[in-house]
């Protein structure tokens, strides 16, 4: 299992060796212990999540309030996706930066993002099936919307004849209405360092 970390403090691509054989393949989809040493981050799942989606949907740009904020390991497990991953930590050296990252299930890679950073994704095959790790519960009331087309972000999307978004998405605000709002994470307060343990 490879670690590299993306454009953005925090971001991490995963890829796993995936072993083929006649029968078909196998890989550890996630190993705790590893993801920790790579990142600097303790990752305890509290919920696993299960979307499928048709083809030009897209879903985000989502992320939860800190606190207790909620870090995601994503990985699409059928079909394929572009997930993107927007920095909208208050102060970060790459605030409003942007990474599009394709998953799919063929290589089988997974990104890491840690809290405080906004995610979604959009489906490029007929039907993409996409499951997330995360860290926290769902928190009602604590959940921030952005708008996944806004302007001024430039979201990369890929090239899609037809978007199909949820009404919360395209109402959502844009960054700059929801940094007015006084709702998104500091980067100051979410450096978490954490011990390094060797990988095994």
């Amino acid at each position: 299992m490879n670690f590299e970390e993306l454009g953005i403090e925090g971001v991490h691509l995963v890829e796993p060796q995936v072993f083929g054989d006649p029968r078909g393949a196998f890989l550890e989809l996630f190993v705790g212990h590893r993801l920790s040493a790579a990142t600097g981050r303790p990752m305890d799942v509290a919920q696993v999540n299960c979307s499928v989606s048709r083809r030009g949907t897209i879903r985000g740009i989502h992320l939860t309030a800190a606190p207790p904020g909620e870090a995601k390991y994503v990985t699409c497990v059928s079909g394929s996706i572009v997930d993107v991953v927007v920095d909208v930590r208050l102060g970060s050296p790459t605030y409003g930066a942007s990474l599009a990252i394709p998953l799919d299930d063929e290589q089988r890679h997974a990104v890491y993002i840690p809290e405080g950073l906004g995610h979604g994704f959009a489906a490029v095959s007929d039907t993409a099936v996409v499951t997330y790790l995360c860290d926290n519960v769902y928190t009602p009331g604590k959940a921030i919307s952005i708008n996944p087309l806004d302007p001024q972000l430039a979201l990369p999307w890929p090239a899609m004849d037809d978007i199909v978004l949820s009404d919360k998405d395209r109402t959502a605000p844009t960054l700059a209405e929801t940094e007015a709002l006084g709702v998104l994470p500091r980067y100051s307060d979410l450096r978490v360092k954490t011990p390094i343990r060797p990988l095994g």
